[in-house]
């Protein structure tokens, strides 16, 4: 929240990051990153991620899944950050599409958790590298592949979602927050990426961070506000969320022309933040 200040300075400044904290990145392509090979076989090796998302994700039937932060040994951080220089040694440009879309996703993920882990403890995300002009780690250069700097922020907006123009990446990419699609307790591969991102995505309609009707109204996730138009407008975000939510809640979405409210909570992905939020939820 901004909290508005007296002097006419500050007010300045204030205007400009509370308006910048309310608006999303354009996708805006950087072509360095349009080569792949249609033809390739090779695939990439997730295994030292599986098994660290395999000891620390908290898998829950409804709501987000949460991060055992404070349970990660000083071992498994170091071969987080080892999996993390791994990717980065890859050359990218020779492999599939599809195999290039799981790298990014799991190196945001990756990245994403060594940040709250190495900062740990947090409340938000959004806490963790904040300037005047930012709120959150998103623009600081975090790695190098194919010898080009890249921050999150390049690989979710300049990147996956310019690239894979269809709004699935929001399911896929893990911002450490409580009102994020769920991170999955295993990497996606080449070979299951469509199919992880698809049921993410059904996950995420279906819990109340993705949408939720209460009294009449039609509440859903910031991230359908932020990323409308990657979904095709307000219109496309509620033909989306009625594709994809369970029947009964995908027949009271279509009774809506409009959405009534949009929320989102940056709280950190902990397990007693999430046992917090599925006790409210209830």
């Amino acid at each position: 929240m901004c909290i508005r200040p007296t002097h006419l300075l500050g007010a300045l400044l204030w205007l400009v990051v509370c308006q910048s904290a309310l608006a999303a990145p354009a996708a805006d392509l950087w072509p360095r990153w349009q080569a792949h090979d249609s033809t390739s076989n090779a695939t990439i090796d997730h295994s030292v991620f599986n098994r660290f998302l395999d000891d620390y994700v908290v898998t829950h039937e409804t709501g987000p899944n949460s991060v055992r932060y404070a349970a990660v040994t000083t071992a498994d951080a170091k071969a987080l950050h080892g999996y993390i220089d791994a990717l980065e040694a890859i050359q990218i440009d020779d492999y599939t599409r599809d195999v290039q879309r799981a790298y990014w996703i799991n190196l945001y993920n990756a990245v994403t958790l060594a940040l709250v882990i190495d900062h740990w403890p947090v409340d938000s995300i959004r806490d963790i590298d904040a300037g005047v002009f930012d709120s959150g780690p998103w623009d600081e250069e975090r790695v190098t592949v194919e010898g080009a700097q890249l921050s999150l922020n390049d690989i979710e907006h300049r990147i996956l979602r310019p690239i894979w123009h269809d709004g699935m990446t929001h399911y896929g990419v893990n911002c450490a927050s409580i009102s994020c699609p769920a991170l999955r307790a295993s990497a996606y591969t080449g070979a299951n990426v469509a199919d992880a991102l698809a049921a993410n995505a059904r996950a995420y309609v279906a819990s109340p961070q993705g949408a939720r009707i209460s009294n009449g109204r039609l509440v859903v996730s910031k991230i359908y506000q932020w990323y409308g138009a990657d979904f095709g407008g307000p219109a496309g975000v509620l033909k989306h969320l009625a594709r994809l939510a369970p029947a009964d809640k995908a027949k009271a979405i279509a009774t809506h022309d409009t959405i009534d409210g949009y929320v989102y909570d940056w709280s950190i992905n902990s397990p007693p933040n999430v046992e917090k939020t599925q006790a409210n939820d209830n």
